[in-house]
């Protein structure tokens, strides 16, 4: 992963804020700016006031579609000029740092471009794509679509996997999208061009090279985190760890295999399976099937077994590491959104929460439609009050 630094180089990151938050147009917001004052941010309303809108205009800055994963479209505020404007300022070490990003209203060709701007440029390298971001600040979050992540769908967890790599290789979302067209375009050869075998190998080289990169990414990513985990794991605290780990085909091969001889077993697996992958109509082996096998720690089960409390408590932990790890890879504390999430957590477990947040030196930012579900966080939270 090319943007991980050393830990010996690593930096506090303590003193990383967001202190302006500016929304136009965006979502339910025509024209709204925030100026939180403490680390702890606790966004309180009604159903529908806006509350989750703002932890999705935070983590456009961060590359992929933020924590809804919408259409940008989709974002702009209904009765609007057809795009929108998100900005904020932030505060790093006592430098000050201005992030811009939005969506143009769609040109005389029905059109709209992504804009992003860092300190005011609107062109050049450091603006083009919200990559660039990455080298002022890091993002996670934990929303209520996440609940049913160990229950539900292997492409769930993949999709969660990744995003906890690209929060420490922002190229990673590149990698994949590449595969995945790389993919796409394999399986319509197989299925238009079958006996083309010189595009087919062309086409199943490029799926190799890109299917390992991806394989190993997060591969270093998901040991790098169970590591994490198992030597800071506290059997006492009120969300358990977990254990993890990738199976896959491909997961098994790049274990064991350099790159290179990992890429040449793949591709001659792919070459190998045309007639089976044209028959299924999709390609069978390789990222695009590897699952994150997720275990609850204290108690040795797989953590879809476990009760519905079990895997929710499960799951922050699970954030809270990662936070833990974006700090010592990236060297920037990351801003933590949460969702409602302290609203379902018994008393010990919000009080947890608050104390595992506080040993972390990111911004948190909350929700929550009742104020007192923040009372226990106490005189460090801020809370703003958001109307519709």
């Amino acid at each position: 992963m090319s943007d991980i630094r050393d830990p010996r180089d690593e930096l506090d990151g303590s003193s990383l804020r967001v202190t302006r938050l500016i929304a136009r147009d965006f979502r339910n917001h025509a024209d709204l700016e925030l100026t939180p004052e403490a680390r702890f941010v606790a966004l309180v309303g009604e159903n529908g006031a806006g509350k989750t809108n703002l932890l999705e205009a935070l983590s456009l800055f961060v590359p992929g579609r933020g924590l809804r994963r919408a259409e940008f479209a989709a974002m702009a505020r209904s009765g609007g000029p057809g795009g929108f404007a998100v900005s904020l300022t932030l505060d790093r070490d006592g430098a000050e740092h201005r992030l811009g990003t939005g969506l143009e209203p769609p040109g005389p060709d029905g059109r709209a471009s992504r804009l992003c701007r860092i300190d005011g440029a609107t062109d050049g390298a450091t603006a083009a794509s919200p990559v660039a971001f990455s080298e002022f600040l890091r993002v996670v979050w934990l929303t209520p679509d996440l609940d049913g992540l160990f229950r539900g769908a292997a492409g769930d967890r993949r999709r969660f996997l990744d995003r906890l790599v690209l929060a420490v290789d922002a190229a990673h979302g590149a990698r994949v999208s590449a595969l995945e067209r790389a993919l796409r375009s394999r399986n319509r050869l197989l299925e238009e061009r079958p006996d083309d075998d010189r595009w087919l190998d062309a086409v199943e080289r490029e799926v190799a090279e890109l299917g390992v990169a991806v394989a190993l990414a997060r591969r270093e990513t998901a040991e790098r985190l169970d590591r994490l985990i198992a030597e800071t794991r506290d059997d006492a605290q009120p969300f358990p760890w977990a254990a993890i780990r990738l199976e896959g085909d491909l997961d098994d091969l790049v274990a064991v295999w350099p790159a290179l001889e990992a890429e040449d077993r793949y591709r001659m697996a792919l070459r190998n399976g045309r007639n089976r992958d044209r028959a299924a109509g999709r390609t069978l082996i390789g990222p695009q099937s590897s699952d994150l096998v997720v275990r609850h720690g204290p108690k040795d089960v797989p953590a879809g077994t476990a009760s519905t409390g079990e895997q929710k408590a499960l799951l922050i932990g699970l954030v809270l590491a990662h936070a833990r790890l974006v700090r010592a890879m990236s060297g920037i504390a990351p801003l933590i959104l949460l969702d409602e999430v302290a609203a379902h957590l018994d008393p010990r477990r919000r009080a947890g929460l608050f104390e595992a947040l506080e040993a972390l030196p990111g911004q948190v930012w909350m929700t929550g439609a009742d104020p007192d579900a923040f009372a226990q966080a106490g005189t460090r939270t801020q809370v703003l009050r958001v109307g519709g």
